[in-house]
């Protein structure tokens, strides 16, 4: 493609080319007609290359699209230190850009707002709220110091000419770093896009530097509006990938979510917008969002009375902006191609290009101080030995050349390369007072300075990989500050959203006409629901089908069981006795239904149309329960009265036929006791880091949960609360001080501070309450009273438990001591209401409980009597301290 095509101007030959066959004439005189698919394919291509190459994508040299580029390059040459109108910068770029105003006050908008190579100065927008900067007129800018430090370099600049020949500008900046993967970028070309995600500033400097060692290297995205992100399908930024950004949400009452961070793509507008849309649609519950964003984000979400936060927390994720998906596409143009890599082998690249830059600045430097020691040394030489004298009687210019040459000639095996000409005329331009006062000492330091200045310059360029790991280095010790990581990298679970969405309708059955629905509220109501949700339908004839929530439909007659279907419950168990039509049979069955395939009829007994079914349960939590079976008095079996316990019966898959029951003609099966589960309990986990619970082994292991099971959550403010075992429960990990399963006789012992009396405490007391998904005070109510440390003695340690002591950590007179206590000594177990026992160590900053090992229970001694300050007096077997000393 030629320069003008590449400058957005087409070809005159390619015009003048297509002329010519549009006014060409056939032989016999018709026109001679062009097809427009010729046109298409030609000029098309070209214009789509134009905008491949010269809009859209980045260059992976300098990781700058063309107004970028020329944007940085005209910045440069108005750098003076101090800032410039935005509207002046603009004018002075569209000497190199020819595509107008607005793209490049909005590119430069876009730059300034990252942070990293523009110092910006007046209202510059805002890209979590997602307000627009300020007329251009009225906003200054001026190339950062980070940007003037890395971006430029004249000598290593390959120049081409401007779109319309007047100027130079630069094909690539030399740029030192890898800019692309911090900035990131996005753009649209034709047929194909980019979308690069930024990354951390101090990640990429330690990337470069394991690259240039050949170590392998990880990089995960990093986005300026903080929240979490999940990397696992990230796929080093390619087609394909994908990474999911949440935002961070806090539980800051009982009442209220506060939302700290937002998903990068996102506003604050449009993730406020996409709450009340959600809470509209009824997916979610609440009563007013407010935005307090100033200088931090701050979005109050107030829920509605009675709604769980932990609940509305996956909520938000699963039905608004708070969790988003962004599909990376690392697409960048390399030798004047588009190409698609993925981001590590990008850095690895953009390494390898940085230490080029810098051995090409080396040798050129190199070559400079050659020249400059050339030149000083042929000074010294034309001085010293008086050379210019012999000059004086030569009546032409040749002969003064020619003079020189020789009278230099015997030194020319002490200089690094011939003499020629041009360094003979340079000497005739010196001075005749410089000549006169000419310092030989002087002249001959200045030369040790730059040979010694040589010397390190080809020490670099012997040991250039290290030389370019000290160079970026020096970046991050320059530049890093304050650059730390925005964005924490974690794992999310994935959120079925039928469990989260908010009950926003009640579901009803007509068993009789075969309808179900949320719009039949003159018949029978089943449960409350969402839209979201599926239903599953029992029918009497055997058959069994999954449909979507919707204000009526029609399932079938006679409908025994309707309810919410949980896809994947494990917990779920159906009983069942069904007459085989075809046989007469009577069978039992215990079955699962994990997956099914929407609106399709599932057969659970047989298809003879006189099959039925005498009994069904559905059971939550695995019950097998004992029925009563009574068979037709016309039977010919002995005993037509008996009782069947499904425990007796392994739980299949829906579509196993069952054991036989009997088959003799059955006139009525009913229940006759109530089961217990057969699934026994189940594992659940706490995974601290998301504050979620989870049954994948993920984190710390609570317990094995029944059905009555709750979990119990001790936070720091003193506050304790009993909840169910939902997975989809979530806690604030920064007020969760212990949690565990739930033991009435287990005693909880606390180190707490009151911050009413700014006295410390200790007391040991059992929970007595009974409420779940209440929090409850066991220390006096302050914004300042926390709890220090806790801990649960249960009945089945309680012999160890007597060995339980607890250490308190206090200052006295400026020096720190420990001291320990057995604990049951200390302290009885009173109601949870208490105070306790307040404890007399001044300045007490810390508490532990600590179980000694058994040979070092014996050296516990009794707290009424105070030792020395090394640990006490263990011969006398009294010591109120082990008061060991810590500064």
């Amino acid at each position: 493609m030629s320069q003008e095509n590449t400058n957005g101007h087409a070809d005159d030959e390619s015009l003048q080319e297509h002329a010519e066959d549009f006014n060409a004439l056939n032989k016999d005189g018709t026109a001679n007609v062009l097809p427009v698919s010729g046109l298409y394919q030609n000029w098309f291509l070209d214009y789509a290359s134009y905008v491949i190459l010269e809009r859209a994508v980045p260059r992976i040299e300098d990781g700058l699209k063309p107004v970028q580029r020329r944007l940085m390059h005209a910045m440069n040459e108005m750098h003076d230190g101090r800032f410039h109108k935005v509207a002046n910068i603009i004018g002075q770029t569209m000497q190199y850009h020819p595509h107008g105003d607005t793209s490049i006050g909005d590119a430069l908008v876009n730059m300034g707002q990252k942070d990293l190579l523009v110092d910006a100065q007046g209202n510059w927008g805002d890209v979590r709220t997602g307000d627009g900067a300020a007329a251009s007129r009225y906003i200054e800018a001026r190339l950062s110091k980070f940007a003037t430090d890395v971006l430029f370099n004249p000598q290593t600049t390959d120049w081409q000419l401007t779109y319309d020949g007047r100027k130079r500008e630069p094909m690539a900046l030399p740029v030192k770093f890898p800019l692309l993967l911090a900035q990131g970028v996005e753009g649209i070309a034709v047929g194909l896009s980019t979308k690069i995600l930024p990354h951390n500033f101090n990640e990429l400097i330690d990337a470069s530097i394991n690259a240039l060692r050949d170590k392998k290297i990880n990089l995960y995205p990093d986005f300026p509006t903080g929240g979490f992100v999940d990397i696992e399908n990230y796929n080093g930024g390619k087609r394909g990938g994908k990474v999911r950004v949440r935002a961070r949400i806090e539980q800051f009452d009982k009442n209220t979510l506060v939302i700290r961070d937002i998903p990068f793509g996102t506003t604050t507008t449009s993730l406020i917008d996409s709450i009340l849309k959600a809470n509209n649609k009824g997916k979610v519950k609440i009563k007013q969002v407010i935005d307090n964003t100033a200088a931090e984000i701050e979005i109050l979400v107030k829920l509605a009375a009675g709604i769980s936060p932990d609940v509305t927390m996956s909520a938000l994720y699963a039905f608004t902006d708070c969790e988003t998906s962004i599909s990376p596409n690392a697409c960048v143009i390399i030798a004047d191609k588009p190409h698609f890599i993925d981001v590590n082998s990008m850095l690895k690249t953009c390494a390898d290009f940085t230490r080029n830059l810098l051995k090409k600045e080396l040798e050129i430097r190199e070559a400079e101080l050659l020249e400059k020691i050339f030149f000083s040394s042929l000074e010294r030489l034309f001085i010293d030995e008086k050379i210019y004298n012999r000059i004086e009687n030569a009546e032409t210019w040749e002969i003064v050349i020619q003079t020189i040459h020789e009278g230099l000639k015997p030194y020319k095996a002490q200089l690094y390369r011939e003499i020629t000409d041009d360094d003979v005329i340079k000497l005739t331009e010196i001075k005749i007072k410089r000549i006169s006062k000419y310092d030989t000492s002087k002249a001959d330091d200045l030369r040790l300075k730059m040979e010694t200045e040589l010397s390190e310059v080809r020490h670099n360029l012997e040991n250039i990989t290290p030389y370019s790991i000290n160079y970026f280095k020096e970046l991050k010790k320059k530049y890093g500050k304050g650059r730390e990581r925005k964005t924490q990298i974690s794992s999310f679970d994935n959120i079925e959203a039928s469990a989260v969405a908010a009950n926003n309708a009640k579901l009803y059955v007509n068993r009789k006409e075969g309808f179900i629905g949320i719009g039949l509220k003159k018949d029978e109501f089943v449960s409350e629901c969402s839209d979201l949700d599926d239903i599953i339908i029992f029918r009497e004839d055997g058959v069994m089908q999954v449909v979507k929530a919707a204000d009526k439909v029609f399932v079938g007659k006679n409908i025994l069981h309707v309810d919410i279907f949980r896809k994947g419950d494990e917990r779920m168990v159906y009983n069942m006795s069904y007459l085989d039509g075809k046989t007469g049979t009577s069978y039992v069955k215990r079955f699962q239904v994990l997956g099914v395939t929407r609106e399709r009829e599932y057969n659970l007994a047989s298809d003879h149309k006189l099959s039925k079914v005498h009994y069904f349960s559905a059971n939550p939590n695995g019950e097998a329960e004992v029925v009563n079976v009574l068979l037709s008095n016309a039977c010919k079996a002995k005993n037509k009265n008996f009782d069947f316990d499904f425990a007796e019966l392994e739980i299949k898959g829906r579509g196993v036929k069952g054991n036989q029951l009997t088959k003799y003609p059955v006139r009525r099966i009913k229940l006759a006791k109530e089961g217990e589960s057969t699934l026994g309990a189940l594992e659940i986990y706490y995974d601290k880091v998301t504050g979620t619970l989870n049954k994948d082994e993920i984190g710390e292991k609570l317990g094995d949960f029944d059905n009555e099971d709750t979990i119990l959550v001790i936070f720091k403010d003193g506050s304790y609360e009993q909840t169910n075992f939902e997975l989809t429960n979530r806690y604030d990990v920064k007020r969760v001080l212990a949690i565990q399963k739930f033991n009435a006789k287990a005693v909880v012992s606390a180190v707490y501070y009151d911050g009413k009396s700014k006295t410390h405490s200790i007391k040991r007391f059992r929970i007595e309450t009974t409420t779940v998904g209440k929090e409850f005070y066991f220390i006096p109510e302050h914004q300042k009273s926390e709890v220090l440390a806790v801990h649960f003695e249960n009945e089945e340690t309680k012999n160890s438990q007597n060995n339980l002591k607890v250490e308190i950590f206090y200052q006295e007179n400026r020096k720190k001591f420990k001291i320990s206590y057995l604990l049951h000594t200390l302290e009885d177990i009173k109601g949870w209401r208490a105070l306790g026992r307040k404890l007399e160590e001044p300045a007490i900053y810390k508490a532990n409980f600590v179980l000694p090992e058994p040979s070092t229970a014996e050296s516990l001694f009794d707290p009424t009597v105070k030792g020395d300050a090394k640990g006490g007096n263990s011969e006398s077997g009294k010591s109120g301290k082990d008061d060991s000393l810590f500064g």
